[in-house]
């Protein structure tokens, strides 16, 4: 058995130009030695041709076979994962090799060139059927015993025969561990022709090239094409049993940060199917550059992401505020490892008045990005005063601080749970909403309303992703509920221009495109992870989704807008304007102040009354 591997391993470890060589070298000889053998046995043994004529037509035979080979793909095959009904090609060939050679011998007895047997060619083509079939086989069986070291090259397929397809593909090629099996594009003029030397074949022989060549892993390396479409091809992708990777933007490649053999993983982004809009830059440099910008909730996942984006627009100084001591200490970390920009980390509440208008005079700030929330839907449910004095008196005492300072821009991060709230969460955010559109006036203050940020904290999708990462289940509230989702980038993005876009006391609204079925979803992150769901069609899945019902507050779907129809456009076509509120400053004072004395006396349920009387549209 060891030398059987050392020989498997010998096969194994040699290019694939040099074994396609060696089969033909093989096969010419082998027809040669059969076609001897074909003559011994006709004529009995031993057998010698009696002229050069003989010799020459017996060397044409093998000359003929191999291009026939060649043309059907006898020498394209990957002999490990060679299927069986090759061997009806492998028939075929030797049929059309024999009868193309017979052809060429009736010419040569008709010159009187030579004269061979008539059943010499028989016994050629059943000789060499059985010699080129059984040397492919065996080497399959030699190739396929149980290997010593499992890390051995695995199949790749290219989706995209394009010129970043071929590039990934040269640089494939001589590594260890992969090989390129072939490439799949849409393009039909491609189907069935060699591109750098590799197959291209339709999308729908993907399952066939998996169930016969050993496919174990599928690349899509078409950066540049529309994010519907490839939503869709992902979406595909992830029924079959492949690993999937992808190609970095093409953005990402034309500015060098990425080389095409670093892959990255195909993440749930690629299966929503929304095309990001390009920011324009004139709208985030007239807010952003060479100001003094305070980001407040600046640790948390839509305040990192938006010091991220800040501090590349070159802000004169930026003040990270945050309550958690450890999410301050890591933001700051990673913007000072990126970035020039001066920083200014402050430790503290927007509830500590006294903290914000010492923060905003001191450090002289132009603009505030509002992104400090308490956002967890059950987890306000059962905490309604805290809700309250973070989320709407913390939003109250950072406007009058920025009123008090001159601050000249004010942009509330707020939510579609504010739209007909029917939790507190929404509710709070609805009143925060209120409170900037009053206080706006002539300043430039506004509220940025949007849906499910994928990926930040607390949200669903992190929650799957442990999940499935745990065996399942994957618990859902209800198979009927959607959300509206975006990436987090994308929303930060947003959010700036919105800033410019204020006028004063706007609420704008971000165009999340289609809601997404949170079942779909799951399902979709199931399959992503190479797994399977678990249902009554298929009981022996990997991962089985179980609904628990819905929880305080929830709703089944989320709305961006009280009324779609008078939604406004703005210059950037992601960004909405809601139509103005008619609540009276005088209205909202007096409820704000009915508000403070509940939550001061701790009546929850007082404090809960109120927070919905107000808002009731």
């Amino acid at each position: 058995m060891d030398t059987l591997e050392k020989v498997r391993d010998g096969l194994s470890s040699l290019p694939r130009a040099l074994k396609r060589s060696l089969f033909i070298v093989f096969d010419m000889a082998a027809l040669f030695g059969v076609l001897w053998l074909s003559f011994a046995i006709r004529l009995a043994p031993p057998y010698a041709p009696p002229g050069p004529a003989h010799i020459a037509l017996m060397l044409l035979a093998p000359v003929i076979a191999v291009p026939v080979f060649i043309r059907l793909g006898l020498y394209r095959a990957v002999i490990r994962y060679l299927p069986e009904r090759a061997l009806w090609t492998m028939i075929q060939a030797m049929l059309v090799a024999t009868i193309i050679w017979v052809a060429v011998l009736f010419v040569a007895e008709a010159t009187r060139f030579a004269v061979f047997p008539r059943t010499v060619p028989l016994f050629y083509f059943v000789f060499g059927a059985l010699i080129v079939a059984g040397s492919r086989f065996l080497t399959k069986g030699l190739l396929s015993l149980p290997e010593r070291n499992m890390g051995r090259a695995r199949g790749v397929v290219i989706y995209g025969a394009g010129s970043a397809g071929t590039e990934l593909a040269e640089a494939l090629r001589n590594t260890s561990r992969n090989y390129v099996v072939a490439f799949l594009d849409d393009d039909r003029s491609l189907w069935g022709r060699d591109v750098a030397g590799i197959r291209v074949y339709p999308p729908a022989k993907l399952e066939e090239l998996i169930r016969n060549r050993g496919v174990h892993e599928v690349v899509i390396t078409i950066p540049s094409t529309d994010t519907e479409r490839r939503s869709r091809i992902v979406a595909e992708l992830t029924r079959l049993p492949v690993r999937l990777r992808t190609l970095p933007a093409i953005s990402d490649l034309v500015a060098g940060n990425y080389r095409f053999t670093q892959l990255r993983e195909i993440d749930i982004d690629d299966l929503l199917g929304r095309s990001a809009v390009p920011a324009d830059p004139t709208l985030l440099a007239s807010i952003l550059r060479d100001r003094v910008i305070l980001v407040t909730g600046a640790g948390g996942s839509i305040g990192s992401e938006l010091t991220r984006l800040i501090i590349s627009q070159a802000p004169r100084k930026l003040v990270l505020l945050e309550a958690n001591e450890f999410a301050l200490y890591e933001i700051e970390r990673h913007l000072r490892a990126s970035a020039d920009t001066e920083l200014v980390p402050v430790l503290g509440s927007v509830c500590d008045a006294p903290l914000l208008e010492r923060t905003l005079a001191e450090h002289g700030v132009e603009v505030i990005f509002h992104a400090a929330a308490h956002k967890h839907v059950p987890l306000l449910e059962t905490n309604v005063l805290e809700a309250v004095r973070n989320n709407v008196f913390g939003t109250l005492s950072l406007v009058e601080a920025a009123v008090a300072a001159g601050v000249e821009r004010f942009v509330l991060i707020s939510t579609d749970k504010a739209v007909r709230p029917s939790s507190v969460m929404g509710a709070t955010k609805r009143w925060a909403e209120l409170i900037v559109r009053q206080s706006g006036g002539n300043r430039r203050y506004c509220a940025v309303r949007f849906g499910n940020v994928l990926g930040s904290n607390g949200s669903v999708v992190p929650l799957f992703r442990e999940q499935i990462a745990a065996g399942g289940p994957v618990t859902l509230t209800d198979s009927r509920m959607t959300r509206y989702f975006m990436s987090i980038h994308e929303a930060a993005e947003l959010i700036v221009q919105a800033g410019a876009l204020a006028e004063g006391g706007d609420v704008f609204l971000l165009d999340m495109g289609q809601p997404v079925a949170i079942r779909d979803l799951a399902e979709n992150m199931i399959r992503l992870a190479g797994l399977t769901t678990r249902s009554p069609d298929n009981p022996d899945g990997d991962i089985a989704i179980v609904e628990t019902g819905a929880r305080p507050g929830e709703k089944l779907v989320e709305e961006l807008f009280f009324d779609p129809a008078n939604a406004l456009p703005t210059t950037q076509p992601r960004i909405l304007r809601a139509p103005p509120a008619s609540l009276r400053g005088k209205e909202l004072g007096s409820a704000l102040e009915a508000l403070r004395k509940a939550l001061k006396s701790g009546d929850e349920a007082e404090v809960r009354r109120l927070l919905f009387a107000l808002i009731e549209e």
